[in-house]
């Protein structure tokens, strides 16, 4: 970490602000696609919509923790790049709110719906598989873990904005003033606010954590495993978690390519030592995602139980073994071949190359998680489940691009050193850490 180079003059940079023709055309294709699919076959339409959700809320929940879980370990090589994976909250309440249709599915999405008065193993179940519990802890749980999110993004930005609005950065832009004035509201001064921030983030940031992971688990047991009210993996809320914030160091490295080539700033600032770490994360977490699976599937496999295989037979039978396959290939074989050793992840390129075989195979897994144990006459996989994601790409596109116009790309501020790192190393106390503390901005 010493020696990673964070200037002590860091520039106020936004995105430039174009109307979003491309997000709101995404969304109207989606929202055509998924209107047709509504009226020709229901059941279809809504699988859709549910792998779509479960998707973008992993990776942009997934991204916010990068952000968070860098913190806590008081990361420096990603201080250029902090802000990117901070972005996707944007699209966090979105999420919420796309959530509340799938409330009203009840029996036509969930199978136990209707076995809970035939099926004894079902029926013991009853305490956790009710549609009232179930509606109770999704909107609670997703709206905590939001809550908290966009509370740390608070904390994170109002430091800038205060830094924003001293040098008039924000002038001629009406929709940039106003979150200016918002998150400015009741100014201590910048050192204090940066203090206080600090403050909180870093308390904050562990529960955080701690919330998103039981969601998430949540999440992940309610609209995919309980499809098979049968069956059940202990590994399977970690799964879903970790592979949401192997999404996140995906669509992070992208975002940061993407904008590298939008922005001379951000394109010196986010260099080679940024891309190389975000490239062996995403290699880091492309085996430890294929380690839980093979640690579910080997137990799963020795086990012999008919009750315990089922789920995997299902994904493995002549029915659904090519979209299997494809799900292999993309969330390991490709991504493996592609950054393994040093050079491929700091060409930026080829690092955004494997981001993306990484975010589409995030698509087809959260598909082959649920769709087999919904869907048993018919194709398997036609052109309109892709489409109907597009109206989630477009919303996923739009809230991130204006958050990036909205607030700077680049964290102006930086945190402060901790005292108990000072200690450590120089054997100074308290006192001389809080009269010799720096804190960084332009």
């Amino acid at each position: 970490m010493s020696s990673i180079h964070v200037p002590s003059e860091i520039p106020t940079r936004f995105l430039a602000k174009k109307t979003p023709i491309v997000a709101g055309v995404l969304f109207l294709i989606g929202l055509a696609a998924f209107v047709l699919t509504l009226m020709r076959d229901p059941a279809q339409a809504w699988r859709a919509y549910v792998v779509a959700w479960l998707y973008f809320l992993c990776i942009s929940a997934g991204a916010v923790t990068v952000a968070v879980v860098t913190w806590i370990v008081k990361a420096k090589w990603n201080w250029s790049v902090r802000r990117v994976s901070l972005s996707f909250v944007a699209y966090l309440p979105i999420a919420f709110l796309l959530f509340l249709p799938m409330l009203t599915l009840g029996g036509d999405y969930f199978p136990w719906v209707g076995l809970m008065d035939s099926d004894p193993i079902v029926a013991r179940k009853a305490a956790y598989l009710n549609l009232p519990f179930l509606t109770a802890r999704g909107v609670v749980g997703l709206l905590l873990m939001i809550g908290m999110a966009v509370y740390f993004a608070m904390q994170a930005l109002r430091p800038d904005m205060g830094l924003v609005k001293s040098s008039g950065a924000h002038e001629g832009d009406a929709g940039r003033t106003r979150w200016v004035e918002r998150l400015t509201q009741k100014w201590r001064g910048q050192e204090a606010e940066e203090t206080i921030s600090y403050k909180r983030m870093t308390t904050m940031a562990p529960a955080y954590v701690m919330v998103y992971a039981v969601v998430m688990s949540f999440i992940s047991y309610d609209w995919i495993m309980s499809l098979e009210p049968h069956w059940f993996s202990t590994l399977f809320g970690g799964w879903f978690f970790m592979g949401a914030l192997w999404g996140g160091f995906a669509v992070t490295a992208l975002t940061t390519v993407l904008l590298k080539r939008a922005d001379p700033e951000f394109d010196r600032a986010a260099g080679m030592q940024q891309l190389w770490d975000l490239g062996k994360l995403c290699f880091a977490f492309t085996v430890f995602w294929t380690y839980l699976f093979w640690s579910q599937y080997i137990v799963i496999w020795y086990g012999k139980l008919p009750w315990e295989q089922s789920w995997v037979v299902e994904r493995s039978g002549e029915r659904w073994s090519m979209v299997s396959l494809a799900m292999i290939l993309l969330c390991f074989v490709l991504p493996f071949a592609t950054l393994i050793g040093k050079r491929p992840k700091m060409i930026p390129g080829w690092l955004a190359m494997a981001a993306s075989i990484i975010l589409v195979g995030q698509w087809v897994w959260q598909y082959v998680m649920v769709v087999p144990s919904i869907h048993h006459e018919g194709a398997t996989l036609t052109i309109w489940e892709p489409l109907i994601a597009l109206m989630f790409l477009g919303l996923f596109i739009g809230s991130v691009r204006w958050f990036l116009s909205t607030f700077p790309i680049i964290q102006v501020w930086q945190p402060m050193v901790d005292p108990e790192s000072i200690e450590a190393e120089v054997g100074e106390d308290a006192s001389a850490w809080k009269r010799h503390g720096h804190v960084m901005h332009g």
